[in-house]
């Protein structure tokens, strides 16, 4: 690393633009970004016409439970795959390197193969809502398309994690840590 904060690799010199992938994998925070925006911004909206004439958001209750939804389930991906998830080390010391490693693989891989039970079952809840034809209270908006939302970004959380793991084991200097 050097002083200017690049990474300056084994060439010397620093890294070149991002590529696609990089943009495509950015794609839901920035969704998550411009989301968590628009919610802070109806919030606010709300507050002040409750506040000064006494007339809320009637869709402002069902239009958070949407917006949180997209909010969490948009950042998954990249935050599994960066490892930023809330960690409790207290028992880091009682591991080698070597075993904290395959700890990390293994924690990887079960959690990516066991996320894909709920991504499934969301799927199929979202469809028998479709079925049903189940819409929300006051805007009449199809509950299974975000329940389709859940299902798509758990399933790709679920690749990642495994993606992950694979990664600690076959190019463990490429996995964040």
């Amino acid at each position: 690393m050097s002083e200017d904060g690049f990474d300056m690799g084994q060439t010397g010199q620093p890294p070149g633009p991002p590529g696609l992938w990089h943009y495509i994998a950015m794609l839901p925070t920035w969704l998550a970004a411009l989301v968590l925006f628009a919610l802070m911004s109806m919030t606010f909206l709300d507050v002040v016409l409750r506040s000064v004439a006494n007339n809320p958001i009637e869709s402002a209750t069902e239009l958070t439970r949407i917006f949180m939804a997209i909010v969490v389930f948009a950042s998954l991906p990249m935050v599994s795959w960066r490892g930023q998830h809330i960690i409790v080390d207290l028992m880091d010391p009682l591991f080698s390197r070597r075993m904290a490693r395959a700890r990390d693989i293994l924690i990887d891989l079960i959690c990516g193969v066991v996320l894909l039970w709920p991504a499934k079952r969301v799927w199929d809840l979202a469809e028998r809502a479709r079925d049903y034809g189940d819409v929300t209270e006051y805007l009449n908006l199809p509950q299974y398309i975000p329940g389709w939302f859940i299902a798509f970004f758990t399933g790709l959380t679920a690749i990642v994690f495994i993606l992950r793991g694979l990664a600690r084991i076959f190019f463990p200097s490429k996995v964040p840590s």
